[in-house]
């Protein structure tokens, strides 16, 4: 199949695991999220994020076409939808889009954004994240999405993963992170002691076979943020996080990395 590419023109379409209604949602696209289409099955299409080079199933509707060029040039992801719950675009036919922050907005201009032919007008101020200071604005970031439930493969507002929420977190503060928890855990420095650590370095912990199955931020070296029945703040020692409502460690903590100086 000759090289094609989308981009999703939906708030949110699910990223499944096999092409089917009824299969696990392994990630979601978020609006402007541009893509190389992999393989087609009837509706169902393979993709790959252009963002994190996750794969997933989605169906074609919820994608636009974009050429090539187009694909490369979305790489930068400079204009992103605000930490906002009022996050609107008007398309060309009156109807709403309500965006989740960290939403791309492509070719913005004048007020007015793109999803392959398709115009939208937004009703916000774009955030840009070029235009960041990660250790002053890190803790508040991650404390906007306090609360938000947790959602296997979620991404968005009203659901987000362990490594979804650290992911959005690190996109609205300009710093490129991959998708899974044990992916993200291959970036980054390494941090010889949890005394050592600071606001913004990113806890990773393992389960009993040694894979690393859960990931959050810290606040402080005893303090950290990360989405376990929701987005939650919970204290954490050298031996992990300690569940208050359980009333035990609920996650072993493996090792923790470090994304700016």
């Amino acid at each position: 199949m000759e090289n094609q590419y989308g981009i999703c023109r939906v708030a949110v379409a699910p990223l499944r695991a096999e092409p089917s209604d009824r299969a696990e949602i392994v990630s979601q696209l978020l609006f402007g999220d541009h893509v190389e289409i992999l393989q087609k099955d009837e509706r169902w299409w393979l993709i790959q994020n252009g963002y994190d080079g996750y794969q997933g199933w989605l169906d074609f509707r919820q994608l636009a076409f974009i050429t090539q060029d187009q694909f490369v040039e979305m790489h930068e992801c400079q204009w992103l939808a605000p930490l906002s719950f009022d996050n609107v675009l008007t398309a060309m036919d009156g109807s709403l889009y309500h965006l989740s922050p960290a939403s791309n907005l492509p070719y913005l201009k004048d007020g007015f954004c793109f999803a392959g032919k398709e115009k939208y007008q937004l009703k916000f101020e774009a955030h840009n994240a070029h235009n960041v200071d990660f250790k002053k604005d890190v803790e508040s970031t991650a404390k906007f999405f306090q609360n938000i439930p947790y959602l296997w493969g979620g991404r968005h507002l009203f659901g987000m993963d362990c490594s979804g929420f650290v992911q959005t977190v690190f996109k609205m503060l300009n710093i490129k992170l991959n998708r899974d928890a044990a992916q993200q855990a291959e970036q980054g420095e390494l941090v010889g002691f949890l005394a050592e650590c600071r606001a913004g370095d990113v806890a990773f912990f393992d389960n009993a076979e040694g894979k690393i199955t859960h990931v959050g931020i810290m606040l402080s070296p005893n303090e950290i943020i990360h989405s376990s029945a929701k987005v939650k703040i919970d204290p954490i020692d050298d031996q992990g996080i300690f569940n208050r409502e359980l009333g035990i460690y609920s996650h072993k903590l493996r090792i923790i990395k470090r994304f700016v100086e």
